[in-house]
């Protein structure tokens, strides 16, 4: 066990350094071309931040380890809310001025309970509960809907403090000298995302049968905070430099990318089977992110840190008490 332990460790370092090369490669390349920073920082950085769950998904469904790819990315949107966000806020209290944010949040809600009526085939169809690949064209065509919002709501709100945090995003300077050490840094972010996939998925579900766990659970847990890393470093440093709207969008946008692309394209490779357990996961996302609403839908609302710190003791408590169902 000790050995699946620390293969799933070097996986996750992999992930997430493959991910990181991964986006100052394409970002660089992609302001080399023109492309403005603003749309880097929020498409190809905000990729980069859920690269991981994606590689993870993918090759698990594609090795028919199908419950680590739903545990890792229903976990990490648990994460994201409960234990980044939460971690931030305790750091400095988040206040949101922007109506960007706003907008997210229940569209979120919205995704979150489009994919519970998804995961409700027993009840509905009397069938195993699986997220089949016309599922996954739903979720997908929703994210495209809610991209065509975005970059609507961008061209028209160029004082949203989302939108000015994004333009800070350090994206790398282009050197002409350097386009062959951007192709590098591209190459070898995907090859690290590839290795550290497979390692994590491998090892991740020889992990689960030594400690005696069905495979979703280390998932949830294990892979989800160590793939959510990207997320929690850049809502902290949000939260530091007193960039409150970058912050939550940052989480936001992250669960929105991994329940309605992520997990889509995991399904479009192969259905993914809901595990034992898995709706109930589901339906703490749901409940943690319509938690959300009355936080930051109405007025200048403030996540202080005595919220901050009821979710992360939310995240404990809810880690104790997924064990025991076990």
């Amino acid at each position: 066990m000790l050995g699946s332990t620390l293969f799933v460790l070097c996986g996750l370092v992999a992930l997430l350094a493959g991910g990181t090369a991964l986006v100052r490669g394409a970002s660089s390349l992609a302001t080399r071309t023109g492309i403005p920073p603003l749309i880097v920082g929020l498409t190809i950085v905000a990729f980069g931040t859920s690269a991981p769950e994606l590689v993870v998904t993918v090759m698990g469904t594609l090795q028919g380890i199908s419950d680590l790819a739903y545990g890792n990315v229903v976990g990490s949107n648990i994460a994201n809310i409960s234990l980044v966000l939460a971690t931030a806020a305790l750091i400095a209290p988040v206040t949101i001025e922007g109506q960007l944010v706003r907008r997210e949040v229940p569209l979120l809600l919205l995704g979150t309970a489009v994919l519970v009526v998804m995961s409700l085939d027993n009840v509905l169809r009397g069938s195993d509960a699986l997220l089949d690949r016309g599922d996954g064209l739903v979720l997908i065509l929703l994210f495209t809907i809610f991209i065509y919002i975005t970059v609507g709501d961008v061209s028209r709100r160029r004082q949203d403090p989302l939108v000015t945090g994004a333009e800070m995003l350090p994206i790398p300077e282009p050197d002409a000298a350097d386009r062959a050490k951007d192709w590098a840094f591209l190459l070898s972010g995907a090859a690290g995302l590839a290795i550290g996939g497979q390692l994590t998925v491998t090892y991740g579900a020889e992990l689960a049968a030594g400690l005696g766990v069905p495979v979703s659970v280390v998932g949830l847990f294990i892979v989800a905070i160590g793939t959510s890393l990207p997320e929690l470093a850049t809502s902290i440093t949000a939260a530091v430099k007193q960039e409150p709207d970058l912050c939550v969008g940052n989480v936001i946008g992250s669960n929105l990318m991994n329940g309605l692309f992520v997990l889509p394209i995991g399904a479009l490779v192969n259905p993914i089977s809901v595990p034992d357990f898995g709706l109930v996961d589901l339906q703490f996302s749901f409940f943690l992110t319509a938690a959300l609403i009355p936080i930051f839908i109405f007025g200048r609302s403030r996540l202080g840190r005595p919220v901050g710190a009821i979710l992360l003791f939310s995240y404990v408590g809810y880690l104790l008490l997924r064990l025991n169902f076990n």
